[in-house]
C-alpha cells in the first residue's frame, strides 16, 4: 500500500492511496480505517470537498472531532485498474507468511546439513516431513489449488468475448456490404480495399511481422537480450512447430466458426420478428453475412493502422523531460533500503478518437491476455514484479501506473525494455511524451534512455509505503510455496525428491 501526491501544472494535486489486497475491497477498506483511520482523516482534511454524491460525506468525516466512517467514502473513490499484474499469484498473504515460517523451520532443521550428509532425497524428504508435521499441522491438508478451474475458465471465456467482440468491430465494413450487395462483391470489394491499404503499409510489414513472430531486433539501449519479449514469446510459442501450427489454425478455425454462430444467433433472433421468414432462414442469412464480413477484416485492420500511423508521424515527443534535482534525489532516498521498491507515475492521454478508443482496447486486451498467460506466478520472463497496474482517472484523461518490485529501479525499467517493450509500448504508446513508437507496438519502449528519462519525469514521490512481506522477492516466494508443496506431499518420486531438495 502507498500514498502519494501528483503534482501537476495542469491539474490541482491528486491524493492517491494505493493498495493491492487479498479479498473484496470493503472489508480492506475497513480494516484500513481500523489500522490508521485518524491518520487518513487527518490527511483528508487537506483536500479539496469532492464534487457530486460523496461531497457531503466528505463534509461528515473532515469535521472537527468527526466519528464518522471512512470507509464507505474511500470505497465509493476506488478506481480499478484496468490492466493488473499480481506477482506468485494465487498465493494470498496468510498462506505466504506460513510457507515462509516453514522454509525457515525447514533450513533450521537442516542445519549445516552435516546431520544428513550421505542421505539419498526421498528419506531426506521423508525425515523432514516427519520431523516439521507436529508444528505445521496444515502440511497433512490438501494444497489449495493456486488458480482454480473455474477462475480460468472464466479467464479464458472472457479474452475470447473480447476477441469477437473486436471481430464484430472489424468486420462492421463487410457486413454492411453483405446487407446491400451480392455474395460475390462483397469479398471483391473488401480484398480491393485491404489490398490498397497493405500497399501503403507494405514498407513496414516485416517490422510488424517480426515484432509479433518474436524476432524483433534488440532494444537500442539498455542490457543485451537474454529473451524474446515475453507477450510476443509467450502468443507464438505453441506455433513453433508443425503439430502447433496446425492446432493453431484449426483452433482460429472452430473460433471463427463459433464467432459466426453466435453473431447469427444473436442477430437473427433480433431480426426475426421483423421478417415474415421463418426463423431457420433468418439465421441462415445471418450467419452468411457475419460469414461475409469477417472478408473485411484485414482491411480495417489496415485502415486503422495508416490512421495510427498518421498521428504517430506528427505526435510531439520528449526526448529528456527535465527533473527537478532536489525531487529526483528525494525518490533515490527513498529507494534500495530493503528487497523490494515501489514506484509511481501518472502522465496524460494523448487526445483525440482514435486514441481514446485503442488506449481503453489495448489495455483492455492486455489485461486479459496476462490474466490467460502469467499463470505461473511471474510475468513472462520478468520474476521481480510483485505487483503492476494501469488505472485510467480524470474521465479517462491521465494513466496511472504503480508497481511493486524486486531490486532497484534501473534494473527494474531495464527488465522492461528487454523482456517487455513490446507490452509495455502498447500500454504507454498513447499517453503524451512517451519516446516515438510505430504502431503502438514497435520502438518506443526500446528507445531505452528516453523511456527511462520520461519514466522518472511522470513519477511522483512515494510519502508512505508499507509491504506486507518486506523481506521477500517473488523468487523467494515461489521457492518457498514448491517447498512447501514437497513436504505436503507423504511420499516423492527419487526423481521429484532430487529436484525438490534443490530449493532447500
Amino acid at each position: 500500500m502507498s500514498i502519494s501526491v501528483f503534482e501537476d501544472d495542469h491539474f490541482d494535486p491528486l491524493l492517491v492511496i494505493e493498495a493491492n489486497f487479498d479479498g473484496p475491497q470493503g472489508p480492506f477498506w475497513a480494516q484500513l480505517e481500523a489500522a490508521i483511520g485518524p491518520q487518513l482523516r487527518e490527511i483528508l482534511r487537506y483536500c479539496e470537498r469532492p464534487a457530486g454524491r460523496t461531497g457531503e460525506t466528505f463534509d461528515l468525516i473532515t469535521r472537527p472531532g468527526s466519528k464518522h466512517p471512512l470507509a464507505p467514502f474511500l470505497e465509493a473513490h476506488t478506481v480499478t485498474p484496468m490492466i493488473f499484474h499480481q506477482g506468485n499469484r494465487g498465493l494470498d498473504r496468510r498462506r505466504i507468511d506460513r510457507e515462509a515460517e516453514l522454509f525457515f523451520a525447514a533450513q533450521e532443521t537442516l542445519g549445516n546439513g552435516a546431520r544428513y550428509h550421505g542421505v539419498d532425497a526421498v528419506t531426506l524428504h521423508r525425515t523432514l516431513r516427519s520431523s516439521l508435521r507436529g508444528t505445521f499441522d496444515w502440511l497433512g491438508e490438501p494444497e489449495p489449488v493456486r488458480i482454480p478451474g473455474r477462475e480460468r475458465l472464466a479467464d479464458l471465456a472472457k479474452l475470447a468475448g473480447f476477441a469477437m467482440v473486436a471481430l464484430l468491430v472489424l468486420s462492421f465494413p463487410g457486413v454492411l456490404l453483405a446487407l446491400i450487395v451480392p455474395n460475390g462483391w462483397v469479398v471483391v470489394s473488401v480484398s480491393l480495399l485491404a489490398a490498397l491499404a497493405t500497399g501503403r503499409l507494405i514498407k513496414d510489414l516485416p517490422d510488424l511481422f517480426r515484432q509479433f513472430s518474436g524476432s524483433a531486433p534488440a532494444p537500442e539501449s539498455g542490457p543485451p537480450p537474454r529473451m524474446r519479449d515475453a507477450f510476443a514469446r509467450d502468443a507464438m510459442k505453441s506455433a513453433g512447430s508443425t503439430v502447433g501450427f496446425v492446432r493453431l489454425a484449426l483452433a482460429a478455425a472452430l473460433f471463427l466458426a463459433v464467432y459466426v454462430a453466435l453473431a447469427a444467433t444473436v442477430f437473427g433472433a433480433l431480426v426475426a420478428p421483423l421478417t415474415p421468414a421463418p426463423f431457420g432462414e433468418t439465421i441462415a442469412a445471418s450467419a452468411r453475412v457475419f460469414a461475409l464480413g469477417l472478408s473485411s477484416v484485414p482491411f480495417s485492420l489496415c485502415a486503422i493502422l495508416l490512421w495510427l500511423r498518421r498521428l504517430e508521424d506528427r505526435d510531439p515527443c520528449h526526448d529528456d523531460p527535465a527533473v527537478r534535482p532536489e525531487r529526483l534525489q528525494d525518490m533515490m532516498r527513498r529507494e534500495d533500503f530493503i528487497a523490494q521498491n515501489h514506484m509511481g507515475s501518472m502522465v496524460l492521454v494523448k487526445p483525440g478518437l482514435l486514441r481514446a478508443v485503442l488506449i481503453r482496447a489495448g489495455l483492455s486486451g492486455l489485461a486479459l491476455i496476462l490474466r490467460v498467460v502469467a499463470t505461473s506466478g511471474y510475468l513472462g520472463s520478468m520474476r521481480t514484479i510483485h505487483f503492476a497496474h494501469w488505472a485510467m482517472v480524470g474521465n479517462g484523461s491521465r494513466l496511472m501506473f504503480f508497481s511493486n518490485f524486486d531490486g532497484s529501479w534501473e534494473s527494474y525499467l531495464d527488465d522492461f525494455i528487454e523482456k517487455a517493450h513490446g507490452g509495455l509500448t502498447l500500454a504507454w504508446g498513447n499517453c503524451v511524451g512517451f519516446p516515438p513508437a510505430r504502431f503502438l507496438s514497435l520502438e518506443g519502449a526500446t528507445h531505452g534512455r528516453k523511456f527511462k528519462n520520461w519514466a522518472r519525469h511522470s513519477m511522483a514521490t512515494t510519502l508512505f509505503w508499507f509491504s506486507a512481506y518486506r523481506d521477500y522477492t517473488v523468487n523467494q516466494i515461489e521457492r518457498h510455496a514448491r517447498v512447501a508443496s514437497g513436504l505436503r506431499q507423504p511420499t516423492l518420486s527419487p526423481e521429484e525428491a532430487i529436484a525438490w531438495t534443490r530449493d532447500l
